[in-house]
């Protein structure tokens, strides 16, 4: 298709589009439930978006996102979601493999070195071709798959969006951020993305290609998946200028006549402060932006009238940047952010609309982790599972279709991050199960433990006055770091204090 008949593609397909998207007929997919039987699969990742930036999380959030609130009230809304890691290239290595990025070894954001007291643990800055991906699985049974926006797996040319099983790339590669050109407008400077018109918006390109490909395909009845991975909400902030208007005046309004403080210590460490107000405008403008996107390629689903035969998934690949690089967004009531293993840094917002399944404004409050599209994906087109491969997973259809077992309340969700990050964090290793999360420094392996449940804001540490609570999150930790092979921190060249290491 040449590029003017992909742009007619596109307007069409934007036609009143962002009110169709932003207004999902949420009676017509409950009425399908019955029927339905999912076809294609939509997965929408947004990067470093946290989970108070959204309206069905936080009524009183700073930012507007009603494309992303009406899919929540079509679908099921996941209240525990988690990314496997509070940066990004790991969540992402979870997301296509279905492992913990400790089995990468994929630990840290690719390209990261930072060394504080101790040297980070070694990892592959790039994804084993090896690794079966989502787009792989899917290939045997005739799905085409595209990829849109940011890879950041792999730093060679052979370990993109193609070499590791997708038809389409447009804009994956090495970077992790839209560090060409002129960023988030044309041109790029991106070698998998042609540069568009002077000044297009990065995120509605991303969007055009994909409602380009999810037109071709469907008119084919040739049944994708369409992984929507937009660099939107990551720095750089750079927002069209009438959203980052309309902020800049709401943020004025919000302030006038008032002392509001902005920030706090974040804790651990009196080095960073921590965000706790949302009245950033170019961040506010970066997210309705990407909102409205969302909302353009759910209205094309609608369009091509296959909106009741695909399976919808949002997810972020960390929480929201708050304590460094601008600190743009405020993740209150969660501690901290990006970098960061308090509930801030890996807790996400997250839906799925499983047509035939999901309860159009239903939510969830089990806990499940990045690692569990993958096997979720399989089971709900009916697929065989790859148990060896997405090993660290689970399907979470019983959740979707409301059966819940309780093995899903109190399964554990494992971290671990052995490296310092950008944003102030500190190496560390965490679980959860129930209720209850354990973290634990690699630097010392002194330990912080929550009770989620009344600590929603970590902040009362009960490690010393609950050392069963403690010793049995604890045994989970070491069982899973040591079948998951996990890597420590190092010392450096003729230091002689060493960091925690765990003994197997």
């Amino acid at each position: 298709m040449q590029r003017r008949d992909f742009l007619r593609v596109a307007a069409f397909a934007s036609t009143g589009a962002v009110l169709t998207g932003c207004q999902p007929n949420a009676m017509a997919i409950s009425k399908a439930k019955s029927k339905a039987k999912i076809k294609n699969v939509l997965l929408i990742v947004a990067d470093d978006y946290g989970y108070m930036d959204v309206g069905f999380n936080n009524p009183n959030s700073f930012y507007d996102t009603p494309c992303l609130d009406k899919l929540a009230k079509s679908g099921l809304v996941l209240k525990d979601a988690y990314a496997a890691c509070p940066v990004c290239s790991p969540t992402r290595y979870s997301i296509q493999t279905g492992r913990y990025p400790t089995r990468g070894p994929a630990t840290d954001f690719f390209g990261g070195k930072r060394a504080v007291k101790f040297l980070p643990a070694q990892y592959d800055p790039r994804m084993a071709l090896s690794e079966v991906t989502i787009a792989e699985a899917l290939k045997p049974y005739g799905y085409k798959s595209i990829f849109a926006g940011k890879w950041h797996l792999g730093d060679t040319e052979t370990h993109w969006p193609e070499g590791q099983g997708y038809d389409v790339n447009k804009g994956g590669w090495t970077k992790g951020g839209p560090y060409g050109g002129k960023r988030y407008f044309s041109p790029y400077g991106n070698p998998r993305l042609e540069d568009g018109p002077d000044g297009e918006h990065l995120p509605k390109r991303l969007a055009d290609e994909i409602i380009k490909s999810m037109t071709d395909w469907s008119k084919a009845d040739t049944p994708f998946f369409a992984n929507l991975s937009f660099y939107s909400v990551h720095t750089p902030l750079m927002g069209r200028k009438d959203l980052v208007a309309k902020y800049k005046k709401r943020a004025k309004q919000l302030h006038e006549g008032k002392e509001i403080k902005t920030f706090r210590k974040a804790g651990y460490t009196s080095k960073r402060r921590e965000r706790i107000v949302q009245d950033h405008a170019i961040y506010g403008a970066m997210v309705e932006a990407m909102d409205e996107q969302i909302g353009r390629v759910l209205g094309a689903l609608d369009t091509l009238g296959i909106a009741d035969e695909t399976l919808v998934i949002f997810f972020s690949d960390n929480g929201g940047l708050s304590t460094s690089e601008g600190s743009p967004t405020s993740n209150m009531p969660l501690r901290c952010g990006k970098g960061w293993m308090y509930e801030g840094g890996i807790r996400e917002p997250g839906i799925i609309r499983a047509p035939g399944l999901t309860t159009p404004g239903s939510s969830s409050v089990a806990p499940v982790t990045s690692t569990d599209f993958y096997p979720t994906i399989l089971d709900l087109l009916g697929k065989k599972l790859l148990p060896d491969q997405h090993k660290d997973g689970v399907s979470l259809r019983p959740i979707l279709d409301g059966s819940y077992p309780k093995e899903f309340a109190t399964r554990p969700i494992f971290w671990h991050y052995p490296h310092y990050g950008n944003q102030g964090g500190f190496p560390s290793s965490a679980i959860r199960k129930g209720d209850w999360k354990l973290i634990q420094s690699l630097e010392d392996g002194h330990f912080e433990l929550y009770n989620l449940k009344t600590d929603i804001g970590e902040q009362k540490n009960l490690a010393k006055t609950n050392k069963a609570k403690l010793a049995e999150l604890f045994e989970h930790m070491k069982q899973i770091r040591k079948d998951t092979k996990a890597r420590f921190l190092r010392p450096k060249p003729g230091q002689k204090e060493k960091p925690y290491t765990q003994k197997y």
